[in-house]
């Protein structure tokens, strides 16, 4: 079936010119006019990510660039780009707090719901690679009112990040040297993203691959430093042969339920940046060949760089050591990863790795200018933004968007003021649960384009690629995604704001002091977690007042528009994008293969 000519029966009267012979109007392609745009027209961003950029993006944060035909670049994003503050510093406070066992588990289950979020995104963003990308999607198959409070909720999340990583980045530098002003770092990272922004998608892209090519060295690096650690093989380590000693004594778990709640909630905002993908695809060259490739080595790459790395650092360091509790945001004098070296008596290393941070640190922040900017652009397209935000140069750069972001990149100077800390609790916490309710809504959206899909006559052999585990994932996915926002509501009651253990400064740690799992509920600490729920439901509930209601409370299966949009895919020319049969000799090439290539 022509995907293009079909969009459910018609009837006689919704017969059109097409029907009595008249040529009908072109599908849309989803190709930039290499011309520009026609008269009249917005001009569009530019579609220059190759196929090695994706592959950054399913693991995290990723831009775009412009000439690279291999598909290693994306590959590349997708592994590196989320690996950041709440992998390297934000798990020792998840480790402290739960143990071992729990750290383990967290990160296992929160790596499943994301496995199952990606597919359903991979299956939308391959057939409708659209600017916006999952915020649109929520907007064309769930609700227009939900699909608008998402985007702007996104957008305002990704827009107080930057100012707090650029101020997380130069707090690292502390490591070093503690004799110099904040500020002095804060201008000098903020002017070092300004610059990258002239060089357009090649330089911003650039920028990213090499920062997700350190981040992942830094982690295999680990692994194995981490094994001969724990084997006794570092004659400076007192210690000798640890083994799973940790896992008995002080123990793989701790403090109870709540102890495992804190430690979900913690991984889950630790894989945030990885739903990029989705806004990747609207400026790839090739998504349908770009985006499967880059989705289904997702497992390798969660369970490799977070799940392995995490198992062995519950290996090497005790999670009752008191230097845990200082590990949040960028203070990487506790991160545990850095503990375990100096554990080790290894020199030298400490300091290596903490750059690794201070630069993992700024790829967040170059990551947050990408979000922000396409998702305020694509909002601006369609009406539910202001207007001049849709301006794209002539080198595909959104500008004006741009311009704002770094606006914002200006509030992290609140810092020399005295309230600058309550001004950042308070502004971070618009986006304290935006990843779960972004992931949810992607899984929602995939479970209700199916249903339309079919209602609208079409089959899954049409589609060009297919979630591997189908709806059923997406159900699961969306389950997962209720259970942490569950548990978000839960650990905020007992601790002091999760978001604060995961992503916070020490300028924030000293004004919200570690409370202990079991301390009496905080109410300040409750809402600086939940502000963002409140801000949600009142952006959905204003645009169906602005829209008078219009549409009902959610989009019907026959009224979803299933055309536009819509990639060239030709089903009896191109075929599905099928899987290739492996046997049990390819696990290690494949394994090989989706971390590298």
């Amino acid at each position: 079936m022509d995907l293009k000519s079909s969009n459910g029966p018609l009837s006689e009267k919704q017969l059109g010119d097409d029907e009595k012979g008249a040529p009908a109007p072109p599908a849309y392609s989803g190709v930039v006019d290499q011309h520009g745009p026609r008269p009249g027209e917005p001009r569009e961003l530019s579609r220059a990510l190759k196929g090695r950029h994706m592959q950054m993006i399913a693991i995290g944060m990723i831009s775009s660039i412009e000439e690279y035909p291999e598909p290693l670049l994306i590959r590349i994003f997708y592994a590196g780009g989320s690996i950041g503050a709440g992998l390297f510093v934000g798990s020792g406070g998840a480790l402290h707090n739960g143990g071992p066992a729990s750290l383990l588990l967290g990160f296992i289950i929160i790596g499943a719901m994301l496995l199952f979020t990606i597919q359903a995104l991979g299956e939308l963003a391959v057939l409708y690679p659209v600017n916006g990308a999952f915020y649109m999607y929520a907007v064309r198959f769930i609700d227009p009112a939900w699909g608008f409070a998402m985007g702007w909720e996104y957008a305002l999340s990704w827009l107080v990040i930057l100012p707090f990583e650029i101020t997380a980045a130069g707090i690292t530098i502390d490591f070093w040297r503690d004799d110099i002003n904040i500020g002095v770092w804060i201008a000098v990272f903020l002017t070092t993203l300004v610059l990258v922004q002239f060089f357009a998608v090649r330089g911003y892209g650039e920028v990213e691959f090499v920062l997700g090519i350190i981040k992942i060295i830094a982690v295999i690096g680990f692994i194995f430093l981490g094994v001969i650690i724990d084997c006794g093989g570092v004659p400076t380590d007192s210690r000798g042969y640890i083994g799973a000693q940790y896992w008995h004594d002080p123990g793989a778990f701790r403090n109870g339920f709540k102890g495992f709640c804190s430690v979900f909630v913690t991984a889950a905002f630790a894989f945030a940046g990885t739903e990029l993908v989705g806004l990747a695809a609207a400026e790839a060259e090739d998504p349908r060949k770009t985006l499967p490739k880059a989705t289904r080595t997702v497992f390798w790459r969660i369970a490799i760089f977070y799940v392995l790395s995490l198992f062995i650092l519950g290996l090497i360091v005790q999670s009752d050591s008191e230097a845990l509790l200082g590990a949040s945001g960028a203070n990487t004098k506790y991160s545990p990863f850095v503990l375990a070296i100096r554990e080790a008596g290894v020199k030298g290393l400490p300091s290596v790795f903490n750059a690794v941070i201070t630069l993992s640190v700024i790829s967040v922040a170059n990551s947050a200018t990408f979000a922000s900017t396409r998702t305020l652009q694509a909002l601006a397209k369609h009406g539910m933004a202001p207007r001049f935000l849709q301006y794209v140069d002539p080198q595909g750069r959104p500008l004006w968007c741009i311009v704002l972001q770094l606006v914002f990149g200006l509030l992290a100077f609140i810092n020399e003021a005295d309230v600058g800390t309550q001004v950042f609790t308070w502004l971070l916490s618009l986006s304290a649960l935006n990843n779960l309710f972004v992931w949810a809504s992607i899984c929602l959206s995939h479970i209700r384009f199916r249903r339309g899909w079919a209602a609208q006559g079409h089959t899954t052999d049409e589609l060009p690629f297919k979630a591997a585990y189908g709806v059923i994932g997406s159900y699961i996915g969306f389950f997962l995604n209720v259970v942490a926002l569950v548990a978000t509501f839960y650990v905020s009651l007992f601790v002091r704001p999760f978001f604060l253990n995961t992503c916070t400064t020490e300028l924030l740690a000293d004004q919200y002091p570690p409370q202990p799992i079991g301390s009496d509920p905080n109410a300040e600490a409750f809402f600086t977690t939940f502000l963002s729920a409140p801000i949600a439901i009142a952006l959905y509930v204003g645009w169906k007042i602005y829209l008078r209601g219009a549409g009902g409370f959610y989009v019907r299966s026959h009224q979803m528009d299933l055309m536009t949009g819509l990639r060239d895919f030709n089903p009896e020319v191109d075929g599905t994008l099928k899987e290739k049969k492996f046997g049990v000799r390819d696990i290690p090439s494949r394994l090989m293969h989706a971390v590298f290539v």
